[in-house]
């Protein structure tokens, strides 16, 4: 026996924004799912202004959204938290790893990553420790070349950490951690050798207002 293909017409994937564009109100909990994948890619905190402009949907709708979110998060509703939270920091929402499970990270990290960094990491390792607090753009600034894979790099091995985010430029400075000071079996920044002897002149990048042994 065969199929008359005529009365089983294939069928299509349709996009769920189809019935927002017809001007259907997009329901709460699509509009959660949203924003959570969203946050979940961003690299930068995100205000509540920017995602309700991204999706065109009202802000008190999207902040609503973001809180059931956070609370999803965070298991207000009875379940289990999640490893990861939603935090507000320099005026927009990111998420983190939630610090209960930072150590499960820092053991991924240990196991899966046992390779030696790059030159490229190593310079912008060296920039971060004596420059720190240090955005990602001054770092590219005096490296002279984009620093974005190796920064993210960096922070996957957690020898860098984000220590605060500008309050007006929104720029995330970073810094070293714990993890960094091990590696080089140093008890404190003050112990890294001096690189005055190394610069071209005292009026370079590394200006002698650096806090790590200039």
């Amino acid at each position: 026996m065969t199929l008359d293909n005529q009365d089983h017409p294939p069928t299509t994937t349709q996009d769920p924004r189809d019935n927002f564009a017809l001007g259907e109100p997009i329901e709460a909990i699509a509009l959660q799912g949203a924003i959570e994948a969203i946050l979940m890619v961003a690299e930068v905190p995100l205000s509540i202004i920017h995602l309700a402009t991204s999706l065109d949907m009202p802000v008190t709708d999207v902040r609503e959204a973001v809180l059931a979110v956070k609370a999803d998060f965070d298991g207000t509703n009875g379940s289990r938290p999640r490893g990861f939270e939603l935090r507000e920091v320099g005026g927009g929402w990111r998420v983190f790893v939630r610090e209960d499970y930072e150590w499960a990270v820092r053991e991924f990290i240990s196991n899966e990553n046992p390779t030696k960094l790059s030159q490229a990491a190593l310079e912008t390792l060296a920039v971060i420790a004596y420059r720190q607090p240090i955005a990602r753009g001054q770092i590219a600034s005096i490296r002279g070349v984009n620093v974005d894979t190796v920064v993210r790099t960096l922070l996957t091995r957690g020898l860098i950490t984000e220590v605060f985010t500008d309050s007006e430029t929104g720029a995330i400075n970073y810094g070293t951690t714990e993890t960094f000071l091990e590696t080089l079996g140093i008890n404190a920044l003050d112990d890294l050798p001096l690189i005055s002897p190394y610069l071209p002149d005292v009026d370079s990048e590394f200006g002698s207002d650096s806090s790590a042994g200039i």
